[in-house]
């Protein structure tokens, strides 16, 4: 943990910052919670987003992350249930907004939101690649476990705020997708929009 300088970790921090505002699954979709669910629900999603991290973190930490990266049917099995899980949040936005906004309020809780967050980077293997081809960048050559997850836990924060940061504006948006016409028509556009970006996650990925 020693061999991490301040000016490394304002780097990997910097690093981890430019990459979180690239457009990618995590960012499509809690832009899209928070206009179509608002502030709450999309902070939930957030919290489950983080846990994701960290947990791929700490298990890139300790060697699973490469070993399943080595398997490949290990790997292409996580690539395509996470493509096929974006595409089912599609379907369930598109459906979603189709409901009467009684039901849309009442029919699911905060924690799914939480979940599907969690669910979503368990099955990026873009998270995955990052802690094996980026952050040890940043790492010196006799760095340490420890060091490693100092790292991970920067990126985690990261991640953490520019997804509140998106969340919050999206948000702010919501108020203007209350009325039905508005709401089935952002659900087309947003259920859409996850289908391109599970689209764009097999292009990417593939070995």
């Amino acid at each position: 943990m020693d061999t991490l300088s301040l000016p490394t970790l304002l780097a990997f921090f910097a690093t981890a910052i430019a990459i979180e505002l690239t457009p990618g699954p995590n960012m499509a979709y809690l832009a899209i919670l928070g206009v179509a669910r608002g502030r709450v629900a999309g902070l939930f999603a957030v919290t489950g987003v983080a846990l994701g991290l960290a947990i791929v973190g700490g298990l890139a930490a300790i060697g699973l992350a490469a070993l399943i990266s080595e398997i490949d049917w290990l790997y292409q099995a996580i690539r395509w249930a996470g493509i096929l899980y974006l595409i089912w949040l599609g379907y369930d936005t598109w459906r979603d907004a189709r409901r009467p906004i009684e039901q849309h309020a009442l029919a699911v809780s905060n924690w799914v939101f939480f979940r599907r967050g969690l669910v979503t980077n368990l099955l990026n293997p873009k998270a995955a690649a990052f802690y094996l081809a980026v952050l040890p960048n940043f790492l010196a050559d006799v760095a340490t476990p420890s060091a490693f997850l100092v790292l991970a836990a920067i990126y985690v924060l990261a991640a953490t705020l520019v997804h509140t940061i998106i969340v919050m504006g999206a948000s702010a948006l919501q108020p203007y997708f209350v009325q039905p016409q508005h709401r089935e028509r952002l659900g087309i556009v947003f259920g859409l929009l996850l289908v391109v970006i599970a689209i764009w996650l097999f292009i990417a990925t593939r070995a």
